[in-house]
């Protein structure tokens, strides 16, 4: 898998949605590996959904959903062209892409079948790595550079 920073590999459906939610951004994306179907690559998008109740007053409130979009991934062992597809809504016709990429690049457009354009990606973080502290030679290590100089300077 290329390396894109949208792209959080082995992430369970709870964690992405927790990235999803906490970025709070409609249009928030991101891609993930399945957890059900080996091979699959799910497209993860973030929508805020304005409902009014009508309780004594009429108020606002907001449901935060997050779509899940299986791709399907075919290679033609002929041609080595890997052929990637989205399950969107009903009615819109099935589209085929040559890269993860242009599969994006498509569904950042309006009206593409997903329920809303993807706009924003959510960045995989790196992980804290910990500096390594620098070793100190050992003792044995100055000793038999004591003993070279010794050596040089006699």
């Amino acid at each position: 898998m290329p390396a894109f920073p949208f792209f959080h590999g082995k992430i369970t459906r709870k964690a992405c949605e927790e990235l999803l939610c906490k970025n709070g951004k409609n249009g928030s994306y991101l891609i993930r590996e399945s957890e059900s179907v080996e091979g699959a690559l799910c497209l993860c998008v973030f929508l805020t959904v304005d409902e009014k109740h009508n309780v004594h007053n009429v108020f606002h409130s907001f449901e935060e959903l997050i779509y899940t979009y299986r791709t399907s991934c075919e290679i033609d062992l002929q041609t080595n062209f890997i052929f990637l597809s989205l399950q969107t809504s009903e009615g819109i016709p099935e589209k085929v892409f040559r890269t993860l990429k242009d599969l994006i690049y498509n569904y950042e457009k309006p009206n593409q079948g997903l329920v809303t354009n993807l706009r924003y990606p959510v960045k995989k973080t790196k992980p804290l790595q910990r500096r390594e502290k620098k070793k100190k030679p050992s003792n044995l290590c100055l000793l038999v550079i004591c003993v070279k100089t010794r050596l040089t300077f006699s």
